[in-house]
């Protein structure tokens, strides 16, 4: 099941994670939410495959570990998720639709 794009209505901010919001509901190490907002990965479907990193052209993801978590030890992180220029390339690659862009949600934390 691809990220929820109206996670916003649908969840509650729970914590903030190197300067960008995490989206309940977040019960370690299985669940992990959804963290950014104008760039939003979903940990509990990222399956670390890379595409996103290797295809941003400013950098937006950054690897962080995500230990005992079953899709994967290692998520994409929206680290620098201010640095978005909205190119789409990340949801475009992402192979389990993990992802989701809005302009809309850009500077809201």
């Amino acid at each position: 099941m691809p990220i929820d794009p109206s996670f916003e209505e649908n969840r509650e901010q729970v914590d903030d994670h190197e300067g960008h919001a995490v989206w309940g509901p977040v019960e370690e190490p299985e669940k992990l939410g959804i963290h950014g907002t104008h760039v939003a990965v979903d940990f509990d479907i990222c399956l670390a495959d890379g595409a996103c990193l290797e295809d941003c052209p400013v950098d937006v993801f950054e690897w962080v570990d995500a230990p005992g978590h079953p899709e994967s030890e290692l998520k994409a992180d929206p680290a620098n998720e201010d640095q978005c220029i909205d190119c789409m390339i990340c949801v475009d690659v992402c192979p389990v639709d993990a992802i989701d862009v809005d302009a809309g949600r850009a500077g809201r934390l």
